[in-house]
């Protein structure tokens, strides 16, 4: 009898630690869980746009597209500030800023001008945002081709390699993408083109390269002039 009492002593005591090990295991899931479901932060996504509007004069330049914002954390993330740059252009100098918003992609009257303003993007959701780029002169005149852009955006949180190094509201890459300016037939005008490769045909090229190519020499004549008058 008292080998048997013994024996399940023995029995109940090796049973505690499997014990404690399932209820570790089921609190870590259950902390584990309740910060991927509340409290993650995740990271800000976007997608290569498949239209655009575009307006390029000797006096300004516009672009704006239809973005896709997509949180995937749980926590909002809070955009700050946007800008466009074509980083493979030597004659971009300058990153085109992000000068409003609208709520839809063709130019209109009445299309719901609004200044930028950072706007928060839910966990786990997707928002779409008509961003409108841009700067009083154009800092380069596109050819009819493709071009590489970059958006960066500025974010309310700080990254772990940002507060690490105790920098704020860094520029960071968020979409590179194509713009195919072949398809801009009107530069003059500030309307909606389709950024889809094979929407293009040889007729809309061609006009493209003639519209644009203008546009370039009027800049030139206009630059060369300039020039001079100032030389004199």
């Amino acid at each position: 009898m008292t080998g048997l009492l013994h024996a399940s002593a023995q029995q109940g005591n090796g049973s505690l630690p499997a014990a404690a090990v399932v209820a570790a295991c089921a609190l870590i899931f259950t902390v584990a869980s309740f910060w991927w479901l509340n409290a993650r932060q995740g990271i800000l996504k976007s997608w290569e746009p498949h239209s655009f509007a575009a307006a390029v004069t000797p006096q300004l330049a516009r672009l704006r597209f239809p973005l896709v914002f997509f949180n995937t954390g749980a926590r909002s993330i809070v955009v700050v500030d946007l800008r466009l740059s074509f980083p493979d252009e030597e004659r971009s100098v300058l990153p085109l800023p992000w000068t409003s918003t609208r709520d839809r992609l063709r130019p209109e009257t009445e299309d719901g001008m609004r200044l930028p303003a950072p706007f928060a993007v839910g966990g786990r959701k997707a928002d779409q945002v008509f961003i409108e780029f841009g700067a009083p002169f154009p800092g380069f005149v596109p050819e009819a081709r493709d071009y590489r852009a970059v958006i960066e955006v500025r974010l309310g949180q700080r990254r772990l390699l940002d507060r690490v190094l105790r920098r704020h509201q860094v520029w960071q890459p968020l979409l590179v993408f194509t713009v195919r300016a072949g398809h801009i037939i009107s530069p003059g005008s500030y309307i909606a083109y389709s950024n889809r490769p094979g929407d293009r045909s040889k007729d809309d090229l061609r006009k493209a390269e003639a519209a644009l190519g203008a546009l370039l020499a009027t800049l030139q004549e206009s630059s060369a002039s300039g020039n001079s008058k100032t030389t004199s």
